[in-house]
């Protein structure tokens, strides 16, 4: 066995183990789990920062791909679907975002994607505490106004996901129960359903720099940490509901700001 199978073999068993828990996360609040996975990358697995961020874009498709149909026992197709005019008002915004966001990270120097990847995370951490202590009321804006802040809200939600390659998720779930007034559990599925095409069209802008090979490359790491969330995203969606906001999210900000510090200093 050469050494480069070897340490493909190692590194499999992680792939799959990480994939499950991040799969897991993804499931049960809505989320894609990419910011947790891309630490991940970088810092365990050793993907240079656009690799890593190419990799894990492909892993988060699988992820809220899955994540929607599973979480249907709690939300049904139907309730997304009535909710069509705010899916297509940020649409309109992050679609936009997402292909801009992947031409600037491709032309970002590493070290500078790495500034970037920390700040967001911690971004991500703030929103992910005080957005999720929100519930679904009145919304924020109505009429015109509504509909311009969720253009502008999706052009930034689509950066930032083509730049961390994420879904979205952490940040499209306070933005629909705050400015669109939508339950918590509705407003994870509505993100998903918003993130499943923008992330398709920052996919789309990626495969034209020269880094999209690195899932050629890692074909079989790539279909093991897929599978490992797709198994754990059904068990997730299972759970939703059964652990409490209050002490699943300020753990999960813990997480992404220590990811953060350890992908600043990364060499």
């Amino acid at each position: 066995m050469s050494t480069s199978t070897a340490t493909e073999a190692r590194r499999l068993p992680a792939a799959f183990g990480g994939g499950a828990v991040i799969g897991a996360l993804g499931g049960l609040i809505g989320l894609g789990g990419a910011e947790f996975r891309l630490p991940l990358l970088i810092g365990l697995f050793r993907f240079p920062g656009l690799e890593a961020v190419i990799l894990n874009k492909a892993m988060s498709l699988v992820v809220v791909a899955t994540a929607l149909p599973f979480r249907a026992a709690a939300v049904s197709f139907g309730d997304v679907a009535a909710s069509w005019p705010i899916i297509v008002n940020l649409l309109a915004g992050s679609l936009l975002g997402a292909w801009f966001g992947a031409g600037w990270a491709t032309q970002l120097r590493t070290e500078s994607l790495y500034r970037i990847i920390a700040g967001l995370l911690v971004v991500i951490a703030v929103v992910l505490v005080l957005g999720h202590g929100a519930t679904g009321g009145q919304p924020l804006f109505t009429g015109v106004a509504q509909a311009v802040a969720g253009v502008v809200a999706g052009f930034v939600i689509g950066v930032v996901a083509s730049i961390l390659g994420v879904a979205g998720g952490e940040l499209l779930i306070p933005t629909l129960v705050l400015l669109f007034g939508a339950d918590i559990k509705l407003a994870g599925s509505l993100s998903l359903a918003v993130s499943l095409p923008t992330m398709l069209v920052g996919f789309s802008r990626y495969s034209r720099d020269q880094s999209f090979g690195v899932l050629g490359r890692n074909r079989t790491f790539l279909l093991v940490m897929a599978a490992g969330s797709i198994a754990n995203t059904f068990i997730g969606g299972r759970l939703l509901g059964l652990v409490p906001d209050g002490v699943l999210l300020p753990a999960l900000a813990v997480i992404l700001l220590i990811s953060a510090w350890k992908v600043w200093n990364h060499k």
